[in-house]
């Protein structure tokens, strides 16, 4: 089974969601900076596990 997930993709595509939540006022400045620090860590642990190669288990 072949798995194609594009990880810069779907940073992008979350970080537009947070954008647009703070455009409509669903998230001030500080909201939207805390939430965009969080999704960065997310995309580097993210990230650090597609980099692996897969492994069993022993």
């Amino acid at each position: 089974m072949t798995y194609n997930f594009d990880a810069e993709r779907w940073f992008e595509n979350q970080k537009a969601l947070l954008e647009a939540r703070r455009q409509r006022g669903e998230l001030d400045d500080a909201a939207f900076d805390e939430a965009l620090e969080e999704l960065r860590r997310r995309y580097e642990e993210m990230t650090a596990r597609l980099d692996r190669s897969f492994e069993l288990p022993r």
